[in-house]
C-alpha cells in the first residue's frame, strides 16, 4: 500500500542548544551549569548530567528529522535540564520551563537519566504544553500522558532504528532498582503487565475503556488511564508496520499540534486520528488500521472502506458501553 503523505513540508536548519544543570541535591533550580552545547568548553565526568545531555539531544534530533520541529515550542528554545535534584527524589518532571531529574534511591528507582524514552516523555510534556495546552485531569490529562508515552518511545525507536515489530514497547526499561520486581514502569503494548511488586503493588493500567478507572486520585488517573491510548497506539503500529514515526507518528503529530482542545476525551482524539490519516493518507487501509486499534480498546469510530484490517479485542464490549460510546460519538 501507499503510505505517502498527501501533504509534507520541506526541510529545515535549526539551531539546536542543550543546557544541563547540577541542583546540588537542592530544589532550587536551575543550579550550576555543567554543559552547555553554545559552550563546547564544558566538560563533566557526571553521568547524570552526560545521559541528559545525550538524551535531550536525541528528542531535539528526533523532532526536527521527522517532523521539522524547532526544539520544543518550535521557536528555538534551549532544552533545559537539571539532574541530582533534591535527596534521592525518586522522579523526573517537566515544570513548564524545564526538565528535571532526581538520582533515584537505588533501591526502589535507578538514576531517571539512564532512559531515553524516559527523557524524551518528560520533554514531550513541553511540546504538547506549547501546542496542545491539554488540561491535566481526567481524560484530556490521560491523553497528555499518552501523547509523552508514544513519541517518548518513538524516539527510543527511531534513535535504535527499530521497527514497530522489533521495540518492545516499554517506558522506563531499566529503572527500577534491585529490590523491585518489574520489567518497566509501564507496558504499552500489554498496559498492566509492566510490574507485580510488595512495593509498588501491581500494574494498575487497563488496556480497554471496560476497565477504566475512575478514581479522583492522581488528577482523575492520567496515569493510569493512559493505557487505553498508549495500547490503541502499539497496536495500530505493529498492525502498520515499518517504523512507526513514518506513518503513526505523522498522524498523532498531526492530531498534537492541530486539532486538540483543552478537554479532548478519548473519543474525540480517536476521531481526530482517523481524520488525520485522511488528510495525510489516501490508502484507506491506514484509515481502517487506526479505527480499528481504537475499536480493539472500547473505542468504536465507524470508517467505511474497502479494505478490513482485523486486530482482536481482548474483551466484547458490554450493551450498557456501547450506548455510553455512541452518545460519545
Amino acid at each position: 500500500m501507499s503510505l505517502r503523505p498527501v501533504h509534507d513540508t520541506g526541510p529545515i536548519s535549526p539551531t539546536r542548544v542543550r543546557r544541563v544543570f547540577d541542583a546540588g541535591h537542592d530544589e532550587l533550580l536551575p543550579g550550576r551549569l555543567l554543559l552547555d552545547e553554545q559552550h563546547p568548553g564544558l566538560t563533566t565526568e557526571d553521568v547524570h548530567a552526560r545521559e541528559s545531555f545525550h538524551a535531550c539531544g536525541a528528542t531535539y534530533d528526533f523532532l526536527a528529522k521527522v517532523f521539522l520541529r524547532n526544539s520544543i515550542d518550535n521557536r528555538g528554545m534551549a532544552i533545559d535540564s537539571s539532574v541530582h535534584y533534591g535527596r534521592e527524589y525518586p522522579n523526573a518532571c517537566w515544570n513548564g520551563r524545564q526538565v528535571v531529574f532526581g538520582d533515584g534511591d537505588g533501591r526502589l528507582f535507578n538514576r531517571f537519566t539512564a532512559c531515553l524514552d524516559v527523557v524524551a516523555h518528560e520533554l514531550m510534556h513541553g511540546v504538547v504544553q506549547h501546542s496542545a495546552r491539554l488540561a491535566y485531569t481526567g481524560q484530556s490529562g490521560a491523553l497528555s500522558e499518552h501523547l509523552a508515552d508514544a513519541f517518548g518511545i518513538m524516539t527510543k525507536q527511531f534513535a535504535a532504528g527499530l521497527t514497530a515489530a522489533q521495540s518492545d514497547w516499554l517506558i522506563g526499561k531499566g529503572l527500577f532498582g534491585p529490590e523491585i520486581r518489574g520489567i518497566a514502569i509501564r507496558s504499552m503494548l500489554m498496559p498492566g503487565t509492566a510490574y507485580d511488586d510488595k512495593w509498588l503493588g501491581r500494574d494498575p493500567q487497563p488496556g480497554h475503556m471496560q476497565d477504566y478507572d475512575d478514581s479522583p486520585q492522581d488528577n482523575g488517573g492520567v496515569h493510569v488511564n493512559s493505557g487505553i491510548p498508549n495500547r490503541a497506539f502499539a497496536f495500530a503500529a505493529r498492525e502498520l508496520g515499518g517504523y512507526t514515526w513514518q506513518v503513526l507518528g505523522r498522524i498523532w503529530y498531526r492530531v498534537m499540534t492541530g486539532k486538540l482542545m483543552p478537554e479532548t476525551n478519548f473519543a474525540s482524539f480517536a476521531r481526530d486520528t482517523i481524520l488525520a490519516a485522511r488528510e495525510l493518507y489516501r490508502d484507506p487501509r491506514v484509515h481502517q488500521t487506526v479505527a480499528d486499534a481504537w475499536a480493539a480498546v472500547g473505542l468504536r469510530v465507524p470508517v467505511i472502506t474497502r479494505y478490513r484490517v482485523s486486530l482482536a479485542a481482548s474483551r466484547k464490549p458490554s450493551t450498557d458501553e456501547s450506548h455510553e460510546r455512541s452518545n460519545n460519538s
